[in-house]
C-alpha cells in the first residue's frame, strides 16, 4: 500500500533534483525547467497531504501554484527570447551585461 510517506520521499527527491539542476546549469531553459520540477514537486506534497488529512485547502493551493508557474513561464520565456534576440545566447553569465 502507497502511504503519504512514499508520496513526500518522492517530493523531496524531485525538490532536489530541482534545486540541484538550478544551482549547476547556466542553460536559463534548464534553470526555469529545474523551476517548474521544484513547484511541481510541492503540487505533489499539497496533494499527498490534502489526501491524507481529508482536506481540500492543500488542492486549492495546488489551483495557485499552478497559475503563478503559469505566470512565471511566460514572463520568463518571454524574456528569454528577448534576450536570445540581442544577444544571440541564453547562457546565464551573459546576462551580467545587461547591468548598467
Amino acid at each position: 500500500m502507497i502511504s503519504v510517506y512514499h508520496y513526500m520521499t518522492v517530493s523531496a527527491i524531485l525538490f532536489a533534483l530541482g534545486t540541484y539542476g538550478v544551482l549547476t546549469r547556466r542553460n536559463a531553459i534548464v534553470i526555469f525547467m529545474c523551476i517548474e520540477l521544484m513547484l511541481n514537486s510541492v503540487n505533489l506534497t499539497f496533494i499527498a497531504l490534502s489526501s491524507h488529512l481529508q482536506s481540500m485547502d492543500g488542492q486549492i493551493f495546488v489551483m495557485f501554484v499552478m497559475v503563478v508557474a503559469a505566470a512565471e513561464a511566460a514572463v520568463g520565456l518571454a524574456l528569454m527570447i528577448t534576450f536570445y534576440r540581442n544577444r544571440d545566447s541564453i547562457d546565464v553569465d551573459d546576462m551580467n551585461l545587461l547591468k548598467l
